[in-house]
């Protein structure tokens, strides 16, 4: 809710604005009462009526469901520093264990609490002072980079130990993503805390996609994974191989390039990244030109692994176009 009030003036020249009377009942403001003031980036001033005080624990209670794990997921990403579970009677061990397996998969979320009818999760991270975005950001999108490596790695020279290592890294970079953005919602919800951690809301919007970008990658990459475990170590013709190493080291570079052109905000590292654009297509053509000699039951997979490559590649781009 918005109210316009003019601004008014003294004799002396000081300027000053009425503060809405109900507001200042509600928040319990008398004559002599002091209010802290506080000027943004952009110009606003922030009124803040208990400028000394630290912020209130958000606690969430709910039931034993069968959402249960998207309920605790969705308070974690909400904010909430405390998530009780209870039940009437008493939590059985499916439920303890949905609770626990979720809990593990969520950064900073460690149970405190258990009896026969309740479990209580508490967040670590509290204050996200700690874990500045673009920290997280750099951290997942380095966790990611990896596993694109290893997954393409793996398919060239029928790596099975190296495909399985690339599935079992996506629940860390999970971890970092919910973390990420459970981070951002709290700065969005907070303007102090945005302004002192020098992020705009406008750039968390931004961090948010980036983090969706690197994210999907890395489920990208866990289907690559899987679709390599499923070849029992058939290797690619030695052609095929020297080409998709080609292709996996420009994909790379782009998305290398990507993340320093965002969080750089330099745009033209940004054009470097789509200015590799002919050269991987160029590649692409000349593997899957290469695949038709290949055996019939290989070809679905080569056809999938440039397929994935070239995915990689358009989600770099989609992140270097964040910088414009």
């Amino acid at each position: 809710m918005s109210e316009s009030r003019k601004v008014q003036q003294t004799p002396t020249g000081t300027f000053f604005v009425c503060l809405p009377r109900d507001w200042a009942k509600e928040n319990g403001l008398k004559k002599g009462a002091l209010v802290n003031l506080e000027i943004t980036g952009d110009g606003k001033l922030l009124v803040d009526t208990k400028p000394d005080s630290t912020p209130e624990l958000k606690v969430a209670a709910i039931g034993v469901g069968p959402f249960l794990s998207r309920e605790i997921v969705g308070r974690y990403l909400l904010g909430y520093d405390t998530i009780n579970i209870e039940a009437k009677d008493r939590i059985d061990s499916n439920a303890r264990s949905i609770v626990k397996s979720t809990a593990s998969s969520l950064a900073g979320l460690e149970i405190v609490e258990e009896t026969s009818c309740r479990i209580s999760l508490q967040s670590i991270a509290q204050q996200p002072f700690g874990f500045l975005p673009q920290k997280i950001l750099q951290r997942n999108h380095g966790l990611v980079a990896g596993m694109m490596r290893d997954v393409s790695n793996s398919f060239i020279n029928g790596d099975l130990e190296l495909a399985k290592s690339v599935v079992s890294r996506d629940n860390e970079s999970n971890r970092l993503y919910f973390l990420l953005v459970r981070t951002l919602r709290t700065i969005i919800q907070n303007p102090r805390l945005s302004e002192t951690l020098g992020i705009t809301p406008i750039e968390c919007l931004d961090y948010r996609l980036a983090a969706s970008l690197i994210e999907g990658i890395g489920d990208a990459c866990v289907k690559e994974a899987t679709n390599t475990i499923s070849l029992k170590g058939t290797k690619p013709p030695e052609e095929l191989r020297k080409l998709l190493f080609e292709l996996q080291s420009a994909c790379c570079d782009a998305t290398e390039q990507s993340i320093k052109a965002f969080t750089a905000k330099d745009i033209s590292i940004a054009e470097n990244v789509r200015n590799l654009r002919k050269k991987i297509e160029n590649t692409c053509g000349k593997i899957e030109d290469a695949a038709k000699e290949s055996p019939v039951d290989l070809m679905p997979h080569i056809l999938a692994a440039v397929s994935f490559l070239r995915q990689i590649y358009e989600r770099s781009v989609d992140m270097a176009d964040l910088v414009v």
